[in-house]
């Protein structure tokens, strides 16, 4: 049996390789043994790194917490304040297609209550907030219309994801069409 050669090991490169899996196989397939495969190590040089799956899945949470914040920072710069929540909306979608594990572990943290996880997810809820602004809302009804949109998104995104749209319609314009009658909705009731 030949000696397997020597991988840098760092969190960055841990967690970049547990990103690729989920990616590539599904969240679900992102265990100790699969990512100590993919790495080519054996899997207690893991613990070394990560404190066991449920620090595994925290670190990925987090990692694909920061970087959806960074593709809806990046959406927003492509449109006009007027129409940020539907950037913002594009954003999200993307992020969810091109890295539907990644996505899932944003939302499967083993403990969502946890300063780091919680720490990572404001920064996306502030964002919203921010681009809200322009509507007026007091903070308690600025808080319902973040959680009202990111329910519609997530949802858009989960019956994407598990092959739920089955007319022959773009699912772009189902997706514009959604958040510019979400966004109506509050506009209406600020007048």
């Amino acid at each position: 049996m030949s000696p397997r050669p020597k991988t840098s090991l760092d969190m960055e490169t841990i967690i970049r390789t547990a990103a690729d899996l989920a990616d590539r196989k599904g969240f679900g397939d992102v265990t100790l043994a699969n990512l100590a495969k993919e790495l080519n190590i054996k899997s207690p040089s893991l613990y070394n790194h990560v404190d066991g799956l449920p620090g595994l899945k925290k670190q990925l949470a987090i990692y694909g917490i920061n970087n959806l914040y960074q593709a809806l920072e990046d959406a927003k710069e492509n449109f006009s304040k007027k129409d940020v929540v539907l950037a913002l909306s594009i954003g999200y979608v993307g992020f969810a297609r091109k890295h539907p594990g990644v996505y899932e572990a944003t939302f499967n943290a083993p403990d969502p209550s946890d300063s780091e996880v919680q720490d990572a997810g404001s920064k996306i809820v502030g964002l919203v907030l921010d681009s809200l602004g322009a509507f007026g809302l007091e903070k308690e009804e600025a808080l319902h219309a973040v959680r009202g949109l990111r329910s519609l998104i997530h949802g858009f995104c989960s019956l994407e994801q598990k092959g739920g749209f089955g007319l022959n319609l773009s699912l772009n314009e189902s997706l514009s069409f959604m958040v510019e009658a979400f966004m109506a909705g509050i506009a209406a009731r600020r007048c």
